[in-house]
């Protein structure tokens, strides 16, 4: 479980103009060590080694870095719009996270700043000689790095930005929180099975958004100090306001002053913004990627093919969740509750069946896709899954005009639940619940 302190550090590494400072940096490094190697550079080098067209080459740097990076930052802006119309705009954050377009742009943005530190060390003459043999070695490494960001660069706008790209980063997003919840379904906690004790004391949230982090060491360590038990009310992805409460803890300090300490502390442990991210929310992911296939499924796009490719990459995302015995409690005194199995297939399922009611072959994929979560691990989704079939079918019912595409939808649900009733489900499909 990653703590709020290092969640905060791996979201600020992520930020473009990390690198960008480290640039600007080195050129000022580059200044300061000219100094001390004026001692151990012999007489004459920067003649020798052309060390005197520095300016020159870091003046054509300036010049053509500033050039390329607007450019580029016009095709990220560009990138940024097309995954808002195409898709869904809850997948720009995931533009924006790219590290290729974030180290290109540091270079090229880095590689000005370190050129006008450079040509204004140059100015004033505070290299001398020897500092301008420096400042040539570190130039041609810095170009060395611009050329081989360039060729990346041009590799890398082929996909960035387009629909099958931003697809392909949703779904890696989707796939990644939801395998991180299955190595860690319950935070380290353990899981919450029954609701928390009524005499519970309620610690509400400060502001009003989402969740999305749950510090649960801090949580424990909490608990540990007061020697009590908590309960998550409030996980990654939920919305939250002062009326909602996070968590409950039993017991919990009488005293004024230390029981204001102590929520303080609890909410410390929540990170709440106004919207949701895909690190600790895989139903995020699973619901981003169901958007982008009603935005597909639409009148106005009419894309039936985007949605029939997103339904089996849900059936992909989906086939990771799996159910594992409680083994090891990392954090004995925190409860977490589970992901229920009919919340994922809801949010990924759903939404395509009401926006794909009239289209047959969408209906069919529909069909195929539940079939094929149902197989994959019938003790978890095999109820979830013949109940949103069931569900798509009486929608399909009322939208398909011919009454040849509603039998066909009808019978792949008829023959879903033939195949769970004759095998070792059928006393669970029959009593409407399963395993989750």
């Amino acid at each position: 479980m990653v703590s709020k302190l290092r969640f905060r550090i791996r979201r600020l590494l992520r930020k473009v103009w990390v690198p960008v400072v480290a640039y600007g940096l080195l050129g000022v490094a580059t200044s300061l060590g000219a100094g001390f190697l004026r001692p151990v550079l012999p007489d004459g080098l920067a003649a020798r080694i052309g060390a005197n067209a520095v300016e020159a080459i870091l003046t054509i740097i300036a010049t053509s870095m500033l050039t390329v990076t607007t450019f580029s930052l016009s095709i990220m802006v560009t990138a940024f719009g097309a995954a808002t119309t195409g898709a869904t705009p809850r997948a720009t954050a995931l533009l924006k996270g790219d590290t290729t377009t974030q180290r290109v742009l540091a270079t090229f943005i880095g590689a000005f700043l370190f050129a006008l530190v450079g040509i204004i060390g140059l100015r004033t003459g505070i290299y001398g000689d020897e500092g301008r043999v420096l400042l040539f070695l570190v130039t041609l490494a810095v170009l060395a790095v611009i050329v081989i960001s360039l060729m990346r660069w041009i590799a890398h706008l082929t996909d960035f930005g387009r629909l099958d790209d931003t697809i392909a980063r949703v779904e890696e997003a989707a796939s990644t929180a939801l395998h991180a919840r299955v190595e860690m379904p319950w935070f380290g906690g353990h899981k919450l099975t029954i609701a928390p004790s009524q005499t519970a004391h309620a610690v509400p949230a400060a502001t009003i958004g989402y969740v999305q982090h749950v510090d649960a060491e801090l949580l424990n360590d909490i608990a540990e100090e007061l020697e009590a038990r908590i309960w998550l009310q409030a996980q990654p992805g939920t919305f939250v306001h002062p009326a909602a409460d996070l968590l409950r803890i039993e017991p919990f300090p009488d005293a004024p002053e230390m029981a204001a300490a102590t929520v303080e502390r609890l909410r410390e442990a929540f990170t709440v913004a106004p919207g949701r991210t895909f690190e600790q929310d895989p139903r995020f992911g699973i619901l981003a990627l169901a958007e982008i296939a009603s935005r597909a499924l639409s009148p106005a796009v009419n894309d039936p093919g985007t949605g029939i490719d997103i339904l089996g990459r849900l059936v992909r995302v989906l086939s990771i969740w799996e159910e594992r015995p409680q083994t090891h409690v990392k954090y004995p005194r925190l409860w977490v509750p589970p992901i229920r199995a009919e919340d994922l297939v809801g949010d990924a399922f759903h939404a395509i069946a009401r926006d794909g009611a009239g289209l047959v072959e969408v209906q069919i994929r529909l069909q195929k896709s539940l079939a094929a979560v149902a197989e994959l691990a019938p003790d978890i989704f095999a109820a979830p899954a013949l109940e949103q079939a069931r569900a798509a079918s009486a929608l399909a019912a009322g939208a398909l005009p011919l009454a040849e595409d509603r039998a066909r939808v009808a019978a792949l649900v008829e023959a879903l639940e033939d195949r769970l009733a004759s095998g070792r489900l059928k006393h669970a499909l029959r009593s409407g619940k399963a395993r989750v």
